[in-house]
Protein backbone atom coordinates (compact mmCIF):
# COMPACT_ATOMS: atom_id res chain seq x y z
CA UNK A 1 0.00 0.00 0.00
CA UNK A 2 1.64 3.48 -0.72
CA UNK A 3 2.38 5.74 1.44
CA UNK A 4 -0.37 8.77 1.74
CA UNK A 5 1.56 10.95 3.95
CA UNK A 6 2.16 13.94 1.75
CA UNK A 7 6.00 15.28 1.08
CA UNK A 8 7.58 18.10 2.46
CA UNK A 9 8.02 20.97 0.37
CA UNK A 10 11.01 22.16 2.31
CA UNK A 11 12.57 18.85 4.44
CA UNK A 12 15.42 19.58 5.78
CA UNK A 13 16.45 22.74 4.37
CA UNK A 14 17.82 25.59 6.57
CA UNK A 15 16.23 28.89 5.54
CA UNK A 16 16.71 32.57 6.57
CA UNK A 17 13.72 35.36 7.23
CA UNK A 18 14.62 39.11 7.18
CA UNK A 19 12.16 40.17 9.30
CA UNK A 20 10.23 37.15 10.26
CA UNK A 21 9.11 38.46 13.70
CA UNK A 22 5.57 39.55 12.40
CA UNK A 23 3.22 39.93 9.74
CA UNK A 24 4.21 38.09 6.24
CA UNK A 25 7.92 37.03 7.58
CA UNK A 26 6.08 35.33 10.84
CA UNK A 27 3.95 33.80 8.59
CA UNK A 28 6.42 32.54 6.01
CA UNK A 29 8.21 31.15 8.76
CA UNK A 30 5.38 29.27 10.21
CA UNK A 31 4.61 27.83 6.95
CA UNK A 32 8.23 27.22 6.34
CA UNK A 33 8.67 25.14 9.83
CA UNK A 34 5.56 23.23 8.59
CA UNK A 35 7.14 22.33 5.55
CA UNK A 36 10.27 20.70 7.18
CA UNK A 37 12.42 23.13 7.21
CA UNK A 38 14.94 24.61 9.92
CA UNK A 39 14.40 28.70 10.06
CA UNK A 40 16.56 31.73 11.41
CA UNK A 41 14.45 34.87 11.94
CA UNK A 42 15.17 38.31 12.21
CA UNK A 43 13.76 41.45 13.82
CA UNK A 44 14.70 44.80 15.58
CA UNK A 45 12.57 44.19 18.41
CA UNK A 46 13.81 41.53 20.88
CA UNK A 47 10.22 41.24 22.48
CA UNK A 48 8.64 40.79 19.23
CA UNK A 49 10.88 38.38 18.08
CA UNK A 50 11.02 36.08 20.87
CA UNK A 51 7.10 36.29 20.50
CA UNK A 52 7.66 34.77 17.46
CA UNK A 53 9.87 32.20 18.08
CA UNK A 54 7.64 30.75 20.54
CA UNK A 55 5.02 30.82 18.38
CA UNK A 56 6.20 29.26 15.59
CA UNK A 57 7.22 26.72 17.79
CA UNK A 58 9.99 24.54 17.31
CA UNK A 59 13.15 24.47 14.74
CA UNK A 60 13.13 28.47 14.85
CA UNK A 61 15.76 30.74 15.97
CA UNK A 62 14.93 34.27 16.27
CA UNK A 63 18.57 36.35 15.88
CA UNK A 64 17.76 40.37 16.97
CA UNK A 65 18.80 42.92 14.25
CA UNK A 66 18.45 45.71 11.59
CA UNK A 67 19.09 44.74 8.39
CA UNK A 68 20.04 48.18 7.13
CA UNK A 69 23.16 47.82 9.99
CA UNK A 70 25.95 46.05 7.96
CA UNK A 71 27.51 44.85 11.89
CA UNK A 72 23.66 43.05 12.48
CA UNK A 73 23.85 41.49 9.09
CA UNK A 74 27.84 40.12 9.93
CA UNK A 75 26.15 38.72 13.31
CA UNK A 76 23.36 36.61 11.68
CA UNK A 77 25.21 35.34 9.10
CA UNK A 78 28.20 34.06 11.61
CA UNK A 79 25.49 32.75 14.16
CA UNK A 80 23.61 30.70 10.95
CA UNK A 81 26.80 29.48 9.64
CA UNK A 82 28.29 28.56 12.91
CA UNK A 83 25.13 26.41 14.11
CA UNK A 84 23.67 25.33 10.67
CA UNK A 85 26.73 25.60 8.15
CA UNK A 86 24.34 26.80 5.00
CA UNK A 87 21.34 28.57 3.59
CA UNK A 88 19.27 26.69 1.46
CA UNK A 89 16.42 29.27 1.26
CA UNK A 90 16.82 33.08 1.80
CA UNK A 91 13.05 34.91 1.98
CA UNK A 92 14.89 38.54 1.76
CA UNK A 93 11.48 39.90 3.30
CA UNK A 94 12.61 42.65 6.07
CA UNK A 95 11.26 46.26 4.85
CA UNK A 96 9.11 49.49 5.83
CA UNK A 97 6.92 51.56 4.27
CA UNK A 98 5.43 55.37 5.07
CA UNK A 99 3.53 57.76 3.06
CA UNK A 100 5.01 61.07 2.46
CA UNK A 101 3.65 63.20 -0.56
CA UNK A 102 5.60 64.59 -3.28
CA UNK A 103 6.86 68.00 -1.91
CA UNK A 104 6.82 66.95 2.01
CA UNK A 105 9.93 64.03 1.12
CA UNK A 106 12.44 64.44 3.66
CA UNK A 107 15.90 63.13 3.24
CA UNK A 108 15.67 61.14 6.68
CA UNK A 109 12.33 59.64 5.14
CA UNK A 110 14.46 58.91 2.08
CA UNK A 111 17.59 57.77 3.86
CA UNK A 112 15.38 55.25 5.94
CA UNK A 113 13.31 53.68 3.18
CA UNK A 114 16.21 52.96 0.98
CA UNK A 115 18.52 51.89 4.00
CA UNK A 116 16.45 49.32 5.20
CA UNK A 117 14.24 48.20 1.99
CA UNK A 118 17.24 48.70 -0.57
CA UNK A 119 20.44 48.78 1.21
CA UNK A 120 19.73 46.17 3.79
CA UNK A 121 18.59 43.38 1.02
CA UNK A 122 21.37 44.24 -0.81
CA UNK A 123 24.09 43.13 1.90
CA UNK A 124 21.61 40.67 3.25
CA UNK A 125 22.06 38.76 0.38
CA UNK A 126 25.26 39.57 -0.48
CA UNK A 127 26.18 38.19 2.76
CA UNK A 128 23.98 35.43 2.58
CA UNK A 129 25.62 34.09 -0.53
CA UNK A 130 28.97 32.57 0.92
CA UNK A 131 26.71 30.20 2.96
CA UNK A 132 24.44 29.14 0.06
CA UNK A 133 25.19 25.83 -2.29
CA UNK A 134 24.58 25.02 -6.07
CA UNK A 135 20.71 25.22 -6.23
CA UNK A 136 19.66 27.56 -3.34
CA UNK A 137 17.17 29.69 -3.60
CA UNK A 138 16.44 33.65 -3.02
CA UNK A 139 12.89 35.07 -2.92
CA UNK A 140 12.74 38.90 -2.20
CA UNK A 141 9.36 40.72 -0.79
CA UNK A 142 8.21 43.11 -3.43
CA UNK A 143 5.20 45.14 -3.99
CA UNK A 144 2.31 46.02 -6.44
CA UNK A 145 3.83 49.10 -6.04
CA UNK A 146 6.20 48.77 -8.74
CA UNK A 147 3.72 48.97 -11.33
CA UNK A 148 1.11 50.79 -9.98
CA UNK A 149 1.05 54.14 -8.18
CA UNK A 150 -0.19 54.99 -5.51
CA UNK A 151 -0.56 58.97 -3.61
CA UNK A 152 2.35 59.81 -1.20
CA UNK A 153 4.07 56.47 -1.62
CA UNK A 154 7.07 57.66 -4.26
CA UNK A 155 10.10 57.01 -2.19
CA UNK A 156 8.70 53.16 -1.03
CA UNK A 157 7.41 52.51 -4.49
CA UNK A 158 10.83 53.17 -5.89
CA UNK A 159 12.72 50.92 -2.92
CA UNK A 160 10.36 48.03 -3.93
CA UNK A 161 11.08 48.36 -8.13
CA UNK A 162 14.93 48.50 -7.27
CA UNK A 163 14.93 45.35 -5.71
CA UNK A 164 13.00 43.84 -8.74
CA UNK A 165 15.85 44.96 -10.87
CA UNK A 166 17.77 43.13 -8.25
CA UNK A 167 16.36 40.22 -9.11
CA UNK A 168 16.41 40.22 -12.79
CA UNK A 169 20.52 40.96 -12.50
CA UNK A 170 20.77 39.09 -9.98
CA UNK A 171 19.42 35.78 -11.70
CA UNK A 172 22.16 36.27 -14.35
CA UNK A 173 24.65 36.83 -11.44
CA UNK A 174 24.31 33.57 -10.23
CA UNK A 175 23.25 31.50 -13.02
CA UNK A 176 26.55 29.11 -12.64
CA UNK A 177 25.46 28.52 -9.35
CA UNK A 178 22.12 27.83 -10.39
CA UNK A 179 20.58 30.23 -7.68
CA UNK A 180 17.31 30.92 -8.48
CA UNK A 181 15.96 34.70 -7.36
CA UNK A 182 12.62 35.27 -7.72
CA UNK A 183 10.24 38.38 -6.23
CA UNK A 184 6.94 37.92 -4.69
CA UNK A 185 5.04 40.99 -4.65
CA UNK A 186 1.58 41.20 -2.28
CA UNK A 187 -1.42 43.39 -2.78
CA UNK A 188 -2.35 45.17 0.16
CA UNK A 189 -2.17 42.58 3.13
CA UNK A 190 -2.97 44.23 6.79
CA UNK A 191 -0.35 43.27 9.08
CA UNK A 192 1.24 45.21 11.94
CA UNK A 193 3.41 47.30 10.09
CA UNK A 194 -0.11 49.73 9.29
CA UNK A 195 0.32 50.49 13.30
CA UNK A 196 3.99 49.93 14.15
CA UNK A 197 5.35 51.76 10.88
CA UNK A 198 2.38 53.52 9.05
CA UNK A 199 0.72 55.01 13.02
CA UNK A 200 -2.72 53.61 11.25
CA UNK A 201 -5.56 53.66 13.70
CA UNK A 202 -8.21 50.79 13.93
CA UNK A 203 -10.72 52.84 12.10
CA UNK A 204 -8.60 54.35 9.37
CA UNK A 205 -7.04 50.41 8.66
CA UNK A 206 -10.95 49.63 8.30
CA UNK A 207 -11.05 52.11 5.88
CA UNK A 208 -7.65 51.14 4.18
CA UNK A 209 -9.12 47.91 3.32
CA UNK A 210 -12.68 48.67 2.12
CA UNK A 211 -10.71 51.02 -0.35
CA UNK A 212 -8.35 48.56 -1.51
CA UNK A 213 -11.22 45.25 -1.45
CA UNK A 214 -12.91 47.69 -3.79
CA UNK A 215 -10.17 48.01 -6.26
CA UNK A 216 -9.54 44.32 -6.07
CA UNK A 217 -10.98 41.86 -8.52
CA UNK A 218 -11.37 39.16 -5.78
CA UNK A 219 -13.00 42.14 -3.59
CA UNK A 220 -11.29 41.53 -0.33
CA UNK A 221 -7.22 42.26 0.45
CA UNK A 222 -4.80 39.19 0.96
CA UNK A 223 -4.07 37.41 4.54
CA UNK A 224 -0.09 36.81 5.21
CA UNK A 225 -0.73 33.16 5.22
CA UNK A 226 -1.71 33.62 1.48
CA UNK A 227 1.75 35.48 1.05
CA UNK A 228 3.51 32.52 2.32
CA UNK A 229 2.27 29.99 0.63
CA UNK A 230 3.57 31.78 -2.60
CA UNK A 231 6.82 32.20 -1.09
CA UNK A 232 6.89 28.13 -0.30
CA UNK A 233 6.23 27.27 -3.67
CA UNK A 234 9.33 29.88 -4.77
CA UNK A 235 11.46 28.46 -2.08
CA UNK A 236 10.90 24.83 -2.99
CA UNK A 237 11.82 22.63 -5.80
CA UNK A 238 8.10 22.89 -7.17
CA UNK A 239 9.80 26.00 -8.81
CA UNK A 240 12.57 24.39 -9.80
CA UNK A 241 12.61 26.21 -13.41
CA UNK A 242 10.88 29.34 -11.89
CA UNK A 243 13.51 32.10 -12.22
CA UNK A 244 13.81 35.80 -12.23
CA UNK A 245 9.99 36.45 -11.79
CA UNK A 246 7.72 38.89 -9.75
CA UNK A 247 4.80 36.76 -9.16
CA UNK A 248 2.13 39.05 -7.90
CA UNK A 249 -0.64 37.58 -4.88
CA UNK A 250 -2.86 40.26 -4.78
CA UNK A 251 -6.31 39.00 -5.97
CA UNK A 252 -5.44 40.76 -9.32
CA UNK A 253 -5.48 44.09 -8.24
CA UNK A 254 -2.15 45.06 -10.01
CA UNK A 255 -4.04 43.50 -13.23
CA UNK A 256 -6.44 45.77 -13.65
Amino acid sequence: MANSTPTKKLTDKIAVITGGNSGIGLATAIRFVAEGARVFITGRRQAELDAAVKQIGGNTVGIQGDISKLADLDRLFATVKEQAGRIDVLFANAGLGEFMSMGQITEAHFDKTFGINVKGTLFAVQKALPLMPEGAAIVINGSIVTIKGFPAFGVYAASKAALRSFARTWAVDLKDRKIRVNVVSPGTIITPGYKNELGFTDEQIEQFKAQAAATTPLGRVGMPDEIAKAVVFLASDDSSYVNGIELFVDGGAAQI
